[in-house]
């Protein structure tokens, strides 16, 4: 007797079951709501242990930075008013995100900034002087890039994504343990740069962090006019990159996130992207009216979520923090400002002729008959100061 195949389906009810395999998409996917280890009024919520929380002294440090950056970019703001600065773009608000992100990575790692990171730069060590440099006008960054391992902050939109990639693949590619940490405003996922560099770094798996601040405005652009996306962390699904969102205004929440992330890129397994959802409390820049597209309920309503106020009232509660040590944090962020203002207002040594050592690598015949005009009419100028 023949058996078909028709007759070994009907006797074993076992040949018919079909075995879904795993969807490797559903991996990738950020939770459903924003990952929360605080709630707003600053009580702890239930522990999660995908995202365990971080020491009691790295919390105490992550207070203490915050409060000294907010105090620096306090500072920072009054010095634009004064003319001190050309222009700055202030990051009141995402104090979390700003030091949470430099906390998650070691002094080896590269960080790759927007314009906005001169709190996070703060925050990483550098000195304030330098990181306010560009920002004053100058012609560099003032701080040595490869001293610090930290790039120029970057004002073109997304450039530094593709430069992440690429630092992260090459370092990779020499054995070396590096992981880059790319800051990207949600504006910046619009552009091109962006989505090449994602992509890039997914496939040569380059140990690369993108942290995205969503602070709601590309400028005066909403997030609305920017996506259609559920969250920005949906982004990096297309491109086979796992993906997480946190409360951007949770510090422990966001640096739990961040040093996960940081742990799957040093791992080998390639590139994370997360977002964090924050609020930009002051305009764009100080040459930014915000009113023009904001109103002023919505600003209040995320005042209430002060990532500071949240993490201070979480550890007086476990103990870590009382009034001694907020006073003395305090004094510390009032030190800290004193010493940039009197170093801010102290005029800086220019050189004119300096306008013309790095714009041909072989100075060329019309730079140097330019210099030597400049030259002559500096040294005019000196001389009739001396007339007088």
């Amino acid at each position: 007797m023949t058996t078909t195949p028709q007759a070994v389906r009907r006797a074993s009810p076992r040949a018919r079951r079909t075995v879904t395999p795993p969807d490797p998409a559903r991996s990738l996917l950020p939770d459903a709501e924003p990952v929360r280890l605080l709630a707003q009024d600053g009580m702890p919520l239930p522990a999660r242990a995908d995202y365990p929380e971080p020491a009691a002294e790295v919390l105490h440090e992550l207070y203490r930075r915050m409060v000294l950056g907010r105090r620096f970019d306090t500072q920072a703001t009054a010095l634009t008013k004064q003319g001190r600065l050309a222009v700055y773009p202030s990051s009141r608000g995402q104090e979390a995100c700003q030091v949470g992100a430099v906390l998650a990575v070691r002094d080896t790692d590269w960080v790759f900034p927007t314009y906005r990171e001169s709190m996070a730069l703060v925050a990483r060590g550098i000195d304030p002087v330098e990181v306010l440099t560009l920002l004053r006008g100058d012609w560099h960054c003032g701080y040595d890039p490869t001293e610090v391992r930290t790039a120029p902050q970057c004002t073109p939109l997304a450039t530094q994504c593709v430069h992440a990639a690429g630092l992260a693949h090459g370092e990779a590619y020499q054995g070396r343990d590096t992981v880059a940490l790319a800051f990207i405003g949600d504006g910046a996922t619009s552009e091109g740069d962006f989505h090449e560099g994602v992509n890039f770094a997914a496939v040569f798996k380059a140990p690369v962090v993108y942290f995205v601040q969503n602070n709601k405005y590309a400028i005066s652009v909403p997030l609305s006019r920017q996506t259609a996306a559920p969250s920005l962390a949906y982004k990096g699904v297309g491109y086979g990159v796992p993906s997480e969102q946190v409360d951007g205004n949770d510090p422990v929440a966001v640096l739990a996130v961040l040093t996960r992330a940081v742990a799957h890129a040093r791992a080998g397994k390639g590139p994370f992207l997360v977002e964090a959802h924050t609020y930009r409390m002051e305009p764009h820049t100080n040459a930014d009216d915000a009113s023009r597209y904001r109103d002023g309920a919505e600003v209040d309503a995320w005042r209430d979520r002060d990532p500071i106020a949240r993490l201070e009232t979480y550890l007086r509660a476990r103990g870590v923090l009382d009034d001694a040590a907020v006073a003395e944090i305090a004094e510390q962020a009032e030190a800290y400002a004193a010493d940039l203002r009197t170093r801010m207002n102290a005029q800086p040594a220019v050189d004119p002729l300096s306008l013309f050592d790095h714009v041909y690598a072989e100075p060329t015949p019309q730079l140097i008959e330019q210099r030597e005009q400049v030259r002559a009419e500096l040294a005019a100028a000196r001389a009739e100061e001396g007339d007088a």
